[in-house]
């Protein structure tokens, strides 16, 4: 998978997730006399409990409870990175060293001490191991200050460091014991085996059993130093959604997290349900590229698009929960757009825009990937809500569903006249979207080549160097309606993330990372 492209890996990884999953999951075990079980289903996309091989999202759940990273968030808070543990950390005033002051006391599940040496090792493997999550640290060296202090050096000015480090990829393990069982801070490394079935974190959980197609069984971590997690027990399956439904309405299970809009409504008031928007972004793309289209490059035709599509009408059948998109930034995450520069249809405004871009009746092809669901939601409704709004303003949409190896192809070798995707964060900073200008990620699957506006590159470039949280707040919210009014993506809403929990369970948030947080649940 290419780095920065978790729109690819999300999609490929849920469409084999949706093919693996049977209808129902294995059994909880019984448990034990006095000791309290919760049990999670969800619909698996999980490869490894590797720490430095995961970018799954039931992986990102699994790592979060079983190791401890430098820096975490506080609850579903991402706008400010907090201590974990490093006791405290400082970015220099250029935005390229990040500080970190280690925890003292900090052990390891086996009880010995959590040292620099293994920070450092830790990091470097994730680095070079080539792995999917390898380039949340391209470009950053790390090294030992001394026993308590490390550095991590980056080329040109990285201020999404800290918020990149709470990444459960970025789990701290023990390196002796995992030396000794293989690891290296190399592509040679042979230590996954071991660590699916051996937790060598710090965090509230260890893995007890794990099966990628199934289940996996946590325990409560005896030496965990920090406060003691309500469960003894954890059990996440691997069930499809309407199983989901059933098993949390029966009490088989205590969460349900993959249930759609549509089938949370009519779940009966004993269960409670978390609806909030999810950080995934819907959006469409017109291609730039004038030898994929000759239609779509038109800037009139875009703007014609942009003020065509009914988005109230989009964010009613994303259901209850779902949001508006006023920029490619969500909601959760710093420089956001405020949800007053939300778009507004102005069918009027689309049809001047089209009258003046000299094209007449304009017939385009709008590529989706077929059987994919985001946060439960099918393409198909969307885009025939689309092509109907569009109808009404003079462009013939014709739909063109494909298998999502088919779309995800052409999605990213830029070969789609339009598209309709999503996009996930890969960390929860706004630097993750810089993929959305010219010349890079998104921007060359729209067949929007380097150079070709250079007011928005220039803006771009401007976000990325800024330093400080105003600084960049303001610096990517004006490249992103620098991008509304010139750009080939139109965002149109965040989905609901629907969490069904038994009223038992208590302290439950949604995180945009790792979905929800194990050590955080609490029991009434």
């Amino acid at each position: 998978m290419a780095t920065r492209s978790q729109t690819a890996a999300v999609l490929l990884a849920g469409a084999l997730a949706l093919a693996a999953c049977g209808s129902g999951g294995a059994q909880a075990p019984a448990a034990q006399s006095g000791a309290k079980t919760l049990v999670i289903d969800t619909s698996f996309d999980l490869k490894t409990a590797d720490p430095g091989r995961t970018y799954e999202p039931t992986g990102l759940i699994v790592g979060k409870a079983t190791y401890e990273t430098l820096l975490t968030f506080e609850g579903a808070d991402v706008t400010k990175p907090v201590p974990a543990l490093a006791e405290s950390y400082e970015l220099s005033e250029d935005g390229k060293v990040v500080t970190l002051k280690l925890k003292q006391g900090a052990t390891f599940a086996d009880g010995s001490p959590i040292t620099a040496d293994d920070v450092v090792f830790s990091l470097n493997r994730v680095r070079d191991m080539k792995g999917t999550p390898s380039f949340l640290l391209d470009g950053v060296e790390v090294a030992k200050t001394d026993d308590t202090t490390v550095t991590l050096t980056s080329k040109a000015a990285n201020p999404a460091l800290p918020y990149i480090l709470p990444n459960p990829a970025l789990g701290i393990l023990n390196s002796k014991v995992a030396q000794a069982n293989g690891a290296t801070a190399d592509a040679q490394d042979k230590a996954e085996q071991y660590l699916n079935a051996n937790s060598l974190g710090s965090g509230p959980y260890t893995i007890e059993s794990f099966n990628v197609s199934s289940q996996v069984v946590l325990k409560a971590n005896p030496k965990y130093h920090g406060t003691k997690p309500t469960y003894d027990k954890v059990v996440i399956r691997n069930v499809e959604a309407a199983t989901q439904k059933l098993n949390v309405q029966r009490g088989d299970s205590q969460v349900a997290l993959n249930l759609s809009g549509d089938q949370v409504t009519g779940i009966p008031s004993t269960l409670q349900v978390k609806k909030t928007a999810s950080a995934n972004v819907i959006f469409l793309l017109a291609n730039q590229n004038s030898g994929v289209s000759k239609t779509t490059p038109n800037p009139k035709f875009v703007e014609a698009v942009r003020k065509g599509v009914d988005y109230a009408g989009l964010l009613e059948l994303a259901g209850e929960g779902a949001t508006l998109a006023p920029g490619v930034i969500p909601s959760q995450l710093l420089g956001a757009l405020p949800a007053g520069e939300a778009p507004k249809r102005d069918v009027e405004g689309a049809k001047a825009a089209l009258a003046a871009s000299g094209l007449s009746n304009p017939t385009v092809k709008l590529e989706f990937p077929s059987e994919l669901t985001v946060n439960g939601l099918s393409f198909q409704p969307l885009a025939e809500r689309v092509q109907a709004n569009l109808k009404e303003v003079g462009i013939t949409v014709d739909l063109a569903p494909a298998p999502v190896s088919v779309a995800l192809d052409n999605y990213r070798n830029g070969k789609e006249e339009m598209g309709l995707w999503y996009w996930g964060p890969d960390y929860p900073d706004p630097s993750d979207y810089l993929v959305f200008t010219p010349g890079k990620t998104v921007g060359e699957r729209a067949g929007w080549k380097a150079g070709s506006d250079k007011t928005i590159e220039e803006s771009a470039e401007k976000a990325a160097a800024a330093v400080g949280d105003d600084a960049r707040k303001e610096a990517y919210a004006d490249m992103q309606r620098k991008l509304n009014a010139a750009g080939p993506f139109i965002p149109l809403f965040q989905p609901s993330q629907n969490i069904v929990t038994a009223a038992s369970v208590t302290d439950v948030e949604y995180h945009p990372v790792w979905t929800v947080d194990i050590a955080d649940l609490g029991a009434k």
